[in-house]
């Protein structure tokens, strides 16, 4: 298949954003740990209805998901990119992936950092 550049602006746009719906969805549909983090988040979300929590803490609680949701894809390319480049188990190639996953965990540290703060206080 041939790529083929779509130079006009609006059209050009509309396509780039129907790709990274299409790569969202996939994501979503097609990888067990952001399967997992995407409920969560809604989990969460729903909870933050529950809870009523304030404009500002729906701010920070909605950063923190997404900051999860993005980091756990680029997190998936970057195992699917070594994957298709070394199939094979190679030392270096499983320290690439393990850094990337460890930019997972900061990203999940930072989301349970952010829900403890928003919800403790309303438990207590």
């Amino acid at each position: 298949m041939d790529f083929e550049k779509d130079n006009t602006f609006v059209t050009g746009r509309l396509k780039s954003v129907k790709y990274a719906f299409l790569g969202a969805v996939k994501l979503i549909t097609t990888e067990h740990s952001v399967m997992v983090q995407f409920g969560i988040g809604i989990a969460m979300s729903v909870l933050g209805f529950i809870m009523h929590i304030s404009a500002t803490e729906w701010l920070f609680q909605t950063l923190a998901i997404g900051l999860v949701m993005s980091i756990e894809g680029l997190n998936t390319a970057v195992e699917k990119i070594a994957d298709f480049i070394h199939p094979q188990f190679h030392e270096k190639i499983g320290f690439i992936k393990d850094i990337a996953a460890g930019a997972v965990f900061f990203a999940a540290m930072t989301a349970i950092a952010i829900g403890a703060l928003i919800y403790i206080p309303k438990f207590i």
